[in-house]
């Protein structure tokens, strides 16, 4: 009975066969063919074997050649043979009669015989593959005769199986033509006939296996041999040395460890293939192993592939050396006319290909098979990783189409604009093209066409034109806008028609008007919102709403990301206690409010208690941080300033044109109903005011002293003046300027500066101070009697021969100064900050940076210093920058906010608080409520930060001549 569900074929031992009573160990077969044997049980492949037929027969008594079992293969009690005597190796090969002519007597044979002199040498003939025209000429004796066949047809596969060997070998080395490199051409016809056709149809399809990754391991040595090795050694080198690595490890990435994991499994399929060729039962067991060894090494190749791509292509872009190269390496025959794109391709075709070899060959297999339960364990992870790494690619080809956005961007002449471009967290969510309305009313051509590229953190409308070679810039046509200042108008307008010419037909038809359909939607500028309000219009009603969808998940994750990851924390210090009369308060109970809070300071009392001190319109106020319970403690409504000496246990307070000092103990048990209000009073020390108006004031800490400096405008002229903060120990008897007291606890620092009339503030530096005026920022030296000022900075004296300096001179005399900060980079760069820019400067006042500046998203009022960031504070935001490069790092979104407590100090924790003050939540009967917040610099960012301070710069000012 014939079995036809095999998982392979078997030789079956003709049941007419009788024992050989010597049996020659050359002989494959022990039986011998007896003259009743029934003709269609002879030779047939896919019978059951002779074991199988009398399961008494022990398995010794049968003798078979040895060959090592694929991993999937059953052991079976059978003689398991693929076909009719086809053996590997010549050792192994034997006919069923030792006498026959093309017998290799070996001394093995009995009587140790010798080759007759006539020997034919099958095996050093050449490899010839097998032909239906070869085929066709062997002899086939009739079936009726089985001893003959038998004899003939064994002759016949001795020589073919010889060169058969031949021909793998030179297979797995490369050697054979291409179009002998298959299976067929590799099997003589009697071994597929006896095969079947679909056995057959299997067969080539494994052998693809073999073949497709013998040629891929040899393109990745390739580019070892042929690209790499070349690059890294020519001589003259291709690029810079210090680029060249990078280069390499950015281009070619993984590509040397992916081929250890192949050459592996190359060497695993080819000894498979020398052992069970030509029925090679299974290749499963060894792309399955190498499968969980190279998923990691594949994942990052394939994730990483566009942006090696793109790194090639930017570099045969722009540099000639690196175009002769490849056109070098072009020409080695190996190569066969394909470009780098094609070899860094590879593995990235590469397991999607094999992916459909396997799935063919599961196909195709017969039931029973062994590889019909464990192909589909493979395909599937295969399938699952491929899938797995779709993302990856898709982020990268993102990420590469980012690059080319930013790299392709033309910014504004003189503009520094950091958009963050080398950030690794950066991508490109969206971009198109829109259209534009001229504002122009006589612009004949009312409409202009954009390209809109919205970012992870900006919104860019910009202009193409493409050049010579077909490189596109795109000239930014307005200023960024970043997301956090971006706000979504409508997307529900009337489509509109849009008047194009005819790209059909001829002149008269090219003059022909036709109109399409445009669709409007608006974004706009929080800070600015009529003069940044754009109206766009997308070409389809589907393109507008992609850009709605877009620019609404782009916020989303943008204020979630930011929110995560804030340089500064707001924290609520009071929301309800500080009033002003609004529009539910009766008439009357506004009186009782405590009004506007215009400035506050934090401190602490003895025992540790943390109070703060809150000016209002009605007075200042002193309480417990936390507690609603205030106290008014003095009268001074509306102070200018309000700043805390802890360390010299100093309240001072600038109330119109006086400034005045307070015991800071005394203030503390006062708010605490532990001293008399009178105390207070006796403590007071008048420090200026008295022969003039204070102007402003301001504390800072200059060559290691804590300074007070104020400004005094007398009738003739305007002074300013530095007193440094004496401790009780050096207390002397000295004269106060415009009063006359027993004690005074400050003492002169240096002389009285002369500064122009329209001096408005003063910021205190590590060795001078730098006083804002209209015409720019005085840098003077109250020390230095010799030469006590220099000239206004920037300076911009070169401006006449220098047309960058000239655009910014011509910016900064339109911006009102505000101080100085600095970059705190090894250049010493300073940043010279103004309402609406900034620039950099030299240590010696001349602008850098190429005359660059940074226009603020808002006008700011005032800003605060801390750490690598200044903060700029506007009625509505505040902006928190990157001091070294201007980056927009964070915003805080608010209504009247104004700046409370600043100062230089830095002795004392307490002196870094940043108190600011906001429209509050509350509006009720009892008035609008004035919201205080602390500014606090997350953990996460300040401890891996070193503060700025005075003595890790010292000489910074050296070079100022003051």
């Amino acid at each position: 009975m014939h079995n036809h569900h095999r998982p392979h074929p078997y030789i079956a031992i003709p049941p007419g066969a009788s024992l050989l009573v010597n049996p020659n160990p050359q002989q494959a077969y022990p039986y011998e063919l007896g003259p009743n044997v029934p003709p269609g049980d002879t030779l047939n492949s896919w019978d059951r074997t002779p074991t199988a037929r009398n399961p008494n027969v022990r398995p010794g008594e049968l003798r078979s050649r040895s060959r090592a079992r694929s991993a999937y293969e059953p052991v079976h009690p059978a003689v398991a043979f693929p076909e009719p005597e086809l053996h590997r190796f010549a050792s192994q090969r034997s006919t069923l009669h030792p006498n026959s002519p093309r017998h290799r007597p070996s001394k093995s044979d009995d009587g140790h015989g010798s080759l007759p002199q006539n020997r034919d040498y099958v095996a050093s003939s050449p490899f010839t593959p097998v032909t239906p025209d070869s085929a066709s000429s062997m002899d086939f004796l009739p079936e009726d005769d089985w001893d003959t066949q038998v004899n003939q047809l064994t002759r016949e596969l001795s020589n073919v199986s010889l060169q058969s060997e031949e021909g793998l070998r030179r297979f797995q080395a490369g050697q054979l033509a291409e179009k002998d490199e298959e299976w067929y051409r590799l099997v003589p016809p009697e071994a597929r006939e006896a095969l079947g056709k679909k056995e057959v149809e299997r067969q080539s399809v494994l052998f693809e296996v073999f073949k497709s990754e013998r040629n891929y391991v040899e393109d990745l040595k390739l580019v070892t041999e042929v690209f790499i090795d070349p690059l890294k050694f020519a001589n003259p080198p291709v690029m810079a040395p210090d680029k060249l690595r990078p280069f390499v490890q950015e281009v070619f990435w993984n590509l040397d460890r992916i081929l250890v994991h192949h050459e592996r499994m190359l060497a695993a399929l080819f000894e498979r293939q020398l052992d069970q060729h030509p029925l090679i039962q299974s290749v499963t067991d060894i792309v399955l192993e190498t499968c969980f060894q190279f998923q990691g090494e594949y994942e990052s190749y394939i994730k990483h592939y566009p942006i090696a791509e793109e790194r090639h292509r930017t570099e045969l872009s722009r540099n000639k050396n690196y175009q002769a190269f490849m056109q070098k390496c072009s020409q080695d025959p190996r190569v066969r006319k394909r470009d780098m794109i094609t070899f860094l391709s590879r593995p990235v075709t590469r397991l999607p290909r094999l992916n459909l070899i396997l799935e063919h060959i599961q196909k195709i297999t017969e039931p029973g098979h062994p590889d019909l339960e464990d192909l589909p364990l493979l395909l599937s992870i295969m399938s699952d990783f491929l899938k797995s790494t779709q993302p990856g690619i898709a982020a990268a080809e993102n990420r590469v189409k980012y690059w080319n956005i930013c790299e392709s961007l033309v910014m504004p002449k003189g503009e520094i604009i950091d958009l963050d471009w080398y950030n690794e967290s950066r991508s490109l969510v969206y971009s198109g093209p829109v259209a534009r309305r001229s504002k122009s009313e006589m612009d004949w051509h009312p409409w202009t066409d954009l390209f809109v590229a919205l970012l992870d953190n900006y919104l860019l409308l910009a202009k193409e034109e493409r050049g010579t070679g077909g490189i596109i810039k795109r000239y930014v046509t307005s200023r960024p806008i970043p997301l956090e200042y971006l706000r979504l108008g409508s997307f529900e307008g009337q489509p509109e028609s849009r008047k194009e010419r005819s790209e059909e037909g001829g002149i008269l038809d090219s003059l022909r008007a036709q109109y399409k359909p445009i669709y409007p939607f608006t974004v706009y500028h929080s800070a600015d919102k009529l003069v940044r309000r754009y109206t766009l219009y997308a070409p389809t009603e589907s393109a507008r709403q992609k850009w709605q969808d877009a620019l609404v998940d782009a916020k989303g994750i943008d204020d979630v990301r930011r929110d995560a990851n804030k340089w500064f924390a707001p924290q609520l210090v009071d929301d309800g206690t500080f009033r002003s009369p609004g529009a539910h308060t009766p008439r009357g109970f506004g009186s009782q409010a405590s009004g506007r809070v215009a400035n506050a300071v934090s401190f602490t009392a003895a025992g540790g208690k943390k109070l703060m001190a809150v000016g209002c319109a009605t007075g200042i106020y002193v309480g417990s941080r936390g507690d609603i319970n205030f106290r008014r403690i003095l009268s001074y409504g509306n102070p200018s300033s309000i700043i805390v000496l802890q360390e010299f246990n100093k309240f001072i307070v600038h109330h119109e044109s006086y400034l005045l000092a307070y015991s800071l103990d005394i203030l503390a048990r006062v708010a605490m109903y532990q001293a008399p209000a009178s105390s207070l009073d006796a403590s007071l020390e008048k420090i200026a005011g008295g022969d003039g108006t204070v102007l402003f004031c301001s504390a800072g800490r200059i060559k290691q002293r804590t300074i007070i400096v104020y400004a005094l405008k007398s009738f003739f002229q305007t002074t300013v003046h530095a007193l440094e903060a004496c401790n009780l120990s050096d207390l002397r008897r000295t004269p106060s300027r415009g009063f006359q007291g027993p004690v005074s606890s400050f003492r002169p620092f240096g002389e009285a500066l002369y500064v122009p009339k329209d001096a408005y503030s003063v910021t205190p530096l590590a060795k001078t101070i730098a006083i804002s005026t209209e015409k720019g920022i005085v840098i003077a030296d109250p020390t230095n009697t010799t030469k006590q000022m220099v000239s206004v900075v920037p300076d911009f004296s070169g401006a006449t021969s220098n047309t960058e300096m000239a655009n910014l001179k011509t910016r900064c005399e339109q911006a009102k100064p505000l101080g100085l900060v600095r970059t705190g980079s090894e250049s010493g760069d300073i940043l010279v900050i103004y309402d609406t820019l900034g620039c950099y400067i030299t240590k010696h006042g001349i602008p850098t940076r190429k005359s660059g500046f940074i226009r603020w998203e808002t006008t700011a009022m005032s800003f605060a210093h801390r750490g690598s960031h200044v903060l700029l504070f506007s009625s509505d935001f505040i902006e928190i920058r990157k001091i070294s490069s201007g980056r927009l790092d964070q915003v805080i979104e608010g209504n009247d906010i104004r700046l409370l407590l600043h100062t230089n100090l830095k002795s004392f924790s307490v002196d870094d608080t940043l108190l600011v003050a906001m429209r509050g939540t509350k509006d009720d009967k009892d008035g609008v409520s004035d919201k205080i917040i602390e500014l606090v610099q997350t953990a996460a960012f300040s401890s891996a930060q070193t503060p700025m301070t005075t003595t890790s710069m010292d000489g910074m000012w050296d070079e100022w001549d003051m």
